[in-house]
């Protein structure tokens, strides 16, 4: 088990320990639940309300409405998470960052989310469970984050990744940043790619050579992931947590229209 990213194979195995992990469901929970997982809704939870447009659509939670729901969802000092949800961990990938900016230190990413489980064999509920209320005390600022200004510092660099699809980028991204869309993580069956071909995308850009990097998108849920996977290969992102939603809605902030350089 990685310190990021856990198997099927490894959830199963924890979940029949003595001392389970805390599992999260990012989403409604319609088409199904892990049992045992607690359904954890991404908008009212994992991020806070916007006071200005350069806020960006997402901005970060309020630590105290963070450590309440948290407790709510069973999470206490000692407690291991693991999160996941239906469309291959892209939306979970925001409850890892969230919850480890915030000073969890254990929480895991499920490869391939609820599809792979059920792939594997796995039973799925539609029970939601009453969680014993944790203790856990959470504190800001664990993993780093961007503001506008840094986040142009890193583009100029070459040194920003934009984590959404190729149309978008192209209609609209932070001059100097790199296409790198996280969608193009996954595979067909919504798993993460093998380590190595993972680690052979990024080297193609120098991002293992331990200079600083920052990763953005449209609201701050899809550069999240892309933040996970970086950190499952051992580098370290910066989440630029306003995205371009943010960057958009300055406008002094310039918008450069061209297309994708690699052509992703």
């Amino acid at each position: 088990m990685s310190a990021v990213i856990v198997s099927v194979a490894e959830l199963a195995a924890a979940l029949a320990s003595p001392r389970p992990p805390v599992l999260l469901h990012v989403g409604d929970g319609a088409g199904g639940l892990i049992p045992g997982a607690v359904p954890v809704d991404l908008a009212s939870t994992l991020q806070g309300v916007p006071s200005s447009d350069s806020d960006g659509r997402r901005p970060l939670p309020a630590v105290d409405d963070l450590q309440a729901h948290a407790r709510s969802w069973g999470i206490s000092s000692a407690s291991t998470v693991v999160v996941y949800d239906g469309s291959g961990g892209t939306q979970a990938g925001r409850a890892w960052w969230v919850l480890r900016w915030a000073g969890i230190a254990s929480v895991r990413l499920l490869d391939g989310g609820l599809a792979a489980w059920a792939a594997a064999g796995r039973g799925v509920t539609h029970d939601v469970p009453a969680p014993v209320p944790g203790d856990v005390t959470l504190s800001p600022g664990h993993l780093r984050e961007l503001d506008a200004d840094r986040a142009a510092e890193y583009a100029g660099a070459g040194r920003l990744l934009d984590a959404r699809g190729p149309q978008a980028f192209a209609e609209g991204h932070i001059p100097g940043a790199i296409s790198l869309p996280t969608r193009d993580n996954l595979g067909h069956d919504g798993r993460l790619l093998d380590a190595d071909t993972l680690r052979k995308r990024f080297a193609a850009f120098d991002l293992d050579d331990g200079r600083p990097v920052g990763v953005y998108c449209g609201g701050g849920v899809a550069a999240a992931h892309e933040a996970a996977v970086l950190a499952s290969l051992g580098v370290d992102a910066a989440l630029f947590v306003g995205s371009f939603s943010a960057w958009s809605g300055d406008p002094r902030r310039p918008i450069s229209r061209t297309p994708s350089p690699e052509g992703s």
